[in-house]
């Protein structure tokens, strides 16, 4: 996607985040999640050797010490993922305007088309929704071990000329500060549901 589109996007989506930021404090929060599925305390990650979009070498590590919404997709993606990128970036800054809180969850896009996705590429396009967000990329075997554990579905779409698509999953996950999956958000993804039910998962430990 185009720098000058993705940011017309964030710039039509900012007053929505703060209005949203205002009403939820406003009116309260309900103790019942709308739209993410807790899970279970689960297993740690699996091993896996990638590349953040410095080049440094990561593994399950990475995922240690913070809260993460995890999203797979790729940087030619002409729809779903700048528009769920959008829509992760409004709603950390929505929970920020909320007091202040802490801890923020930082957003990760984990590249299912590595083909394509330098980390340099992924450096440009997660700069475009907002600062400290993660990006992940490397062997196509080592991201299938992620996405293996993650039950994360993608596969390689139209003709192999260079302009094809990548059909993959739509869910964001939620990984707690262990590197363990504590919930999940189906599609579609709204500021609204996430700012109300992330302070709900983030406290159930």
């Amino acid at each position: 996607m185009q720098a000058r589109t993705i940011t017309a996007v964030l710039v039509l989506g900012a007053a929505i985040a703060a209005g949203v930021a205002l009403s939820l404090r406003d009116a309260g929060e309900s103790v019942a999640p709308r739209a993410a599925t807790i899970l279970p305390a689960g297993n740690e990650l699996p091993e896996f050797a990638l590349l953040d979009q410095d080049g440094s070498p990561v593994d399950r590590t990475v995922f240690e010490g913070q809260w993460d919404l995890v999203f797979f997709g790729f940087t030619h993606c002409p729809d779903i993922c700048p528009a769920t990128m959008t829509v992760l970036g409004q709603a950390k800054r929505a929970l920020e305007a909320q007091q202040g809180r802490d801890p923020l969850p930082r957003v990760v896009l984990v590249s299912v088309d590595p083909e394509r996705d330098t980390p340099e590429a992924m450096a440009r396009y997660i700069g475009y929704f907002g600062d400290g967000n993660l990006g992940l990329t490397g062997e196509l075997d080592e991201i299938g071990k992620l996405t293996g554990a993650l039950g994360i579905f993608f596969q390689k779409a139209g003709p192999d000329d260079g302009n094809y698509g990548v059909d993959h999953s739509t869910v964001v996950l939620v990984i707690d500060p262990q590197g363990r999956l504590k919930a999940l958000f189906s599609a579609p993804h709204r500021v609204d549901d996430l700012v109300h039910d992330l302070p709900l998962v983030m406290v159930s430990e």
